[in-house]
C-alpha cells in the first residue's frame, strides 16, 4: 500500500504491467515486429491526418485547374473572399490608433521614427517609420514584415532589406510581429525569452487562440492592416502606392494581409510560397500563426492566398534549397498564372528564385527592388547597397525594450480571453440537445463501420494466465493490443489506455497482477500516436517541451481533431472485446492523463453500458484557456473551438453519473482541480487501488 501512495504522488498514475508478468515477457508488449511486411507504424497518427488534407487538396486543385474563363475565375475569388473571412475571424471595429513617436533618428541620409501604435485599445505595436532625408513629395510606401528572429525589425538581415528600400526612395513601415521584437510576452527575469525560437512562444499562446475557436492568424493580420491604417496618415506616404514584402514568417504575413487588405497594390512574400501537400510531405505544420483552422477542409491552399488578390501583382521570392519546398512554389506560380491569365493579366504574377537555402540573397533582393520600382511607379536604380546596420538597442521603441515591462499593455492571451467572451456570449442560445451531433462535427469523428478485421498474433501461456496479441485493423491501418487472460474465467474486461502507451509500465506495479488473481481479464492497447504507432513525426516548428503541436496542427487545417481519431479507435476497441465471446458486456476502462479525455468523447459519442475511470484527466478547458502558465501536453486532447460549446462536466453529465468518475482531476497547471460542477470527482491521497477497485464492481 506504501508504494501505491508513493506512486501516486512521484509518478503519472497509470495502471501498467505488473512485476512479474513484465519478467515473464521480458516486458514484451510489441505486435507489430511479427509483421514485417506492415510499414513503419510509429507514424500513423501524422499520416492519418494528412491523407485527409491531401484528399481535400486534390479536390481543390481539380476544381481550380479546371477552369477556362474569367468569369469562373471571379466567381472564385468570392468564393475565397467568403471562406478567408469564415475561417479567420470577423475582425473587431477600428479603434483610435493613438500613436506615439518615442525617438528620432537622422541616420545615413534617412529619417527614422520610432514608435508604437494601439491596434486595439491597449494592445501596442511598436514600429519604426523610415524614409529618406528632404523629401518634397508622398513616397510610395513598403510595409515591411519581419521573419522569426526575436529581434524582429532590427536584426541585420531585416534591417539591410528595409534601408535599402529607403535609399532607392521608398517609405517603409516595420512593425515587431507578435511575439518578436519588443512584444516578447515570455520572459525570464534576466529578460531573456522563455522559449528557444518565436515559433514555440507563438504556439504556446496560439494553442490557446484554437481553443477559442480562433486562427493566430487573425491577430498578426490584424497588425498588418492597421499597420496600413497608420502608413494612410502620414504625410509623407501616396495612399495609391502601396507595397508589402517579408522573408520567411514575414513572408506568411504577407501573403496573408496581402490576401485580406486591398489596399496592398503590390505584394512580394518571400521563402514562404508552396504548396501544403508538399509542405506537410516535408517540413510539416509549421507554428501557430501559419495554420488556420479548417482552411484545408474548407478548400484553401497557398495559391489563394495569390490568386484572390489578381490581377493585383505579385512577385513570389524563393530559394531552391528553402525549408518551403521549391517545387510547390512552383506549382503554385504555374497554377496562379493561368489564374492571372484568364483575368487578362498574366504579367502582373512573376517570381524569382536563387540557388540558396532558406535566406534572402542579393538576386532575389534585387529582383524585388525591380517589382516594386516598376508596379509602384518610382523608376530607378535597383542595385543591392552596402548600408549601415544599427544596434537592436538604438532600435527600441520603449525603454526596456519590452512594451509589457515599460507599458504593460495586452497581449494575445488578453486577445483571446475578450474574443471568447464574445463568442460565447453569441452561443448562449445554442441547444445542448443537440451536443452529441456537434461535438461529432467538431472532432470530425467517423462512425465505427461494422466490419471488423483483427489478426490474432500469438498467444503464450503462463501458471496463471495467458497472453494474446492482436491487430486490429482501425481504417487502413492497426491498433496493436495485448489481452491479458485470467485462468479461470474472467469475472470483467478492464481496458488500460495510457499515454505512454501499453508499455508505459514502471507505475503501478502489483494492480494487473492483483487483478489477475481477482479474475478480471485485461487488455493493453496503444493509440495512434502512442506506444508502438508513436514517436515517428518529427517535422514542423511547434514543438513544446517535446510535444508534437505540429500533429495537433495537422488536425486543425482538416477540422479532424486528435481526440476524433482516438475517440474512434476506443470505440472500435470497445467493440472488439465484445465480439470475442465476452459473457460480461460490461467493459470497466480506466485511462490516465491526457488519453482520460479521448476516453470521454469516446464514451460520450457512444453510450454503450461501460463504466469509465479517469485518472489525473484534464478537470476543465477554462482552466487551460485561462491559464497563462498551462502545461501543453493538455492541448493534445483538446477540441479546437470546443469550449465554446461544451466542457468537460457537459460531457460527464451526458454520460451518467454512474458511469464515469475522475480520480485526482488536474488543473492546467498540474494542480488539483476541485470543482463542485464535476461528477463524481474523487480526492484520494492513499489507497487508489482498493477505491478503483470497488468502481469497477
Amino acid at each position: 500500500m506504501k508504494k501505491i501512495v508513493r506512486l501516486l504522488f512521484h509518478t503519472v498514475l497509470f495502471i501498467s504491467v505488473f512485476v512479474h508478468f513484465g519478467e515473464a515477457q521480458n516486458r514484451d508488449l510489441k505486435v507489430y515486429p511479427y509483421w514485417q511486411h506492415l510499414h513503419d507504424p510509429s507514424n500513423i497518427l501524422y499520416e492519418t491526418l494528412s491523407k485527409t488534407a491531401f484528399s481535400n487538396l486534390e479536390e481543390r486543385w481539380n476544381k481550380v485547374t479546371s477552369f477556362q474563363s474569367r468569369d469562373e475565375c471571379l466567381e472564385r475569388q468570392n468564393d475565397v473572399k467568403l471562406i478567408l473571412k469564415d475561417i479567420i475571424g470577423d475582425f473587431p471595429e477600428k479603434t483610435p490608433l493613438n500613436p506615439v513617436v518615442t525617438g528620432i533618428l537622422h541616420h545615413d541620409g534617412m529619417v527614422i521614427e520610432k514608435l508604437y501604435f494601439e491596434a486595439r485599445p491597449g494592445y501596442y505595436v511598436t514600429a519604426i517609420f523610415c524614409y529618406p532625408e528632404g523629401i518634397k513629395e508622398a513616397l510610395p510606401a513598403i510595409l515591411y514584415c519581419s521573419g522569426h528572429s526575436y529581434e524582429g525589425f532590427r536584426s541585420e538581415v531585416y534591417q539591410h532589406n528595409i534601408f535599402n528600400y529607403v535609399k532607392k526612395g521608398f517609405a517603409v513601415l516595420a512593425f515587431d510581429p507578435i511575439g518578436q521584437g519588443e512584444r516578447i510576452r515570455y520572459l525570464e527575469e534576466n529578460r531573456k525569452p522563455r522559449f528557444p525560437s518565436p515559433t514555440r512562444e507563438h504556439s504556446y499562446y496560439g494553442s490557446q487562440s484554437f481553443m477559442a475557436g480562433m486562427s493566430l492568424a487573425h491577430y498578426f493580420i490584424w497588425d498588418g492592416i492597421r499597420a496600413v491604417d497608420y502608413l494612410l496618415t502620414r504625410k509623407e506616404v501616396d495612399p495609391n502606392r502601396l507595397g508589402i514584402t517579408g522573408r520567411s514568417g514575414g513572408g506568411t504575413q504577407t501573403a496573408f494581409i496581402a490576401a485580406v487588405d486591398e489596399r496592398l497594390h503590390a505584394a512580394a512574400p518571400e521563402c514562404y510560397i508552396t504548396t501544403y501537400d508538399k509542405l506537410f510531405k516535408s517540413k510539416g505544420p509549421q507554428d501557430a500563426e501559419q495554420n488556420l483552422m479548417n482552411g484545408i477542409a474548407k478548400g484553401i491552399d497557398m495559391a489563394d492566398f495569390i490568386e484572390v488578390r489578381a490581377p493585383k501583382p505579385t512577385l513570389i521570392i524563393s530559394t531552391t534549397r528553402d525549408i518551403f519546398s521549391i517545387q510547390g512554389a512552383r506549382d503554385v506560380y504555374d497554377e496562379a498564372k493561368k489564374f492571372y491569365s484568364l483575368l487578362g493579366y498574366p504579367q502582373n504574377l512573376e517570381m524569382t528564385e536563387d540557388d540558396a537555402p532558406h535566406e534572402s540573397t542579393r538576386k532575389n533582393r534585387e529582383y524585388a527592388y525591380s517589382f516594386f520600382r516598376k508596379h509602384l511607379n518610382l523608376p530607378g536604380e535597383i542595385k543591392d547597397e552596402d548600408v549601415i546596420i544599427l544596434d537592436p538597442e538604438e532600435l527600441w521603441v520603449t525603454k526596456s525594450g519590452n512594451v509589457y515591462w515599460d507599458l504593460e499593455g495586452k497581449d494575445v492571451y488578453d486577445l483571446t480571453i475578450e474574443d471568447l467572451i464574445l463568442k460565447t456570449e453569441e452561443n448562449l442560445q445554442f441547444d445542448k440537445s443537440s451536443l452529441r451531433k456537434k461535438i461529432i462535427d467538431l472532432t470530425g469523428y467517423e462512425s465505427v463501420k461494422d466490419e471488423m478485421e483483427s489478426i490474432f498474433s500469438g498467444r503464450t501461456k503462463y501458471e496463471n494466465f495467458t497472453v494474446e496479441k492482436y491487430l486490429l485493423r482501425n481504417r487502413d491501418y492497426y491498433l496493436p493490443l495485448v489481452w491479458i487472460k485470467p485462468k479461470t474465467e474472467a469475472r470483467r474486461t478492464i481496458l488500460l489506455l495510457a499515454d505512454g502507451g501499453k508499455e508505459s509500465a514502471e507505475e503501478f506495479e502489483g494492480l494487473v497482477d492483483t487483478w489477475l488473481e481477482n479474475n478480471y481479464s485485461i487488455v493493453l492497447a496503444d493509440l495512434s500516436g502512442m506506444g508502438e504507432l508513436g514517436g515517428g513525426y518529427s517535422g514542423g516548428d511547434a514543438r513544446i517541451d517535446d510535444i508534437p503541436l505540429n500533429v495537433w496542427y495537422m488536425g486543425i487545417h482538416t477540422g479532424e481533431s486528435l481526440v476524433g481519431v482516438h475517440a474512434h479507435e476506443i470505440n472500435n476497441l470497445r467493440r472488439f472485446i465484445r465480439s470475442q465471446n465476452v459473457d460480461h458486456k460490461k467493459i470497466s476502462v480506466i485511462a490516465n492523463g491526457v488519453v482520460s479525455l479521448d476516453v470521454l468523447h469516446a464514451a460520450y459519442i457512444d453510450p454503450v453500458e461501460d463504466n469509465f475511470i479517469l485518472i489525473r484527466s484534464l478537470g476543465s478547458y477554462q482552466s487551460l484557456i485561462e491559464d497563462r502558465e498551462y502545461d501543453p501536453r493538455y492541448l493534445m486532447s483538446t477540441v479546437p473551438g470546443g469550449i465554446l460549446y461544451y466542457e468537460i462536466r457537459d460531457l460527464a453529465e451526458g454520460i451518467g453519473k454512474d458511469k464515469i468518475w475522475f480520480i485526482n482531476p488536474m488543473t492546467a497547471n498540474n494542480k488539483i482541480f476541485h470543482d463542485v460542477d464535476l461528477v463524481n470527482a474523487k480526492y484520494i491521497k492513499e489507497d487508489i487501488y482498493s477505491e478503483i477497485d470497488k468502481l469497477i464492481e
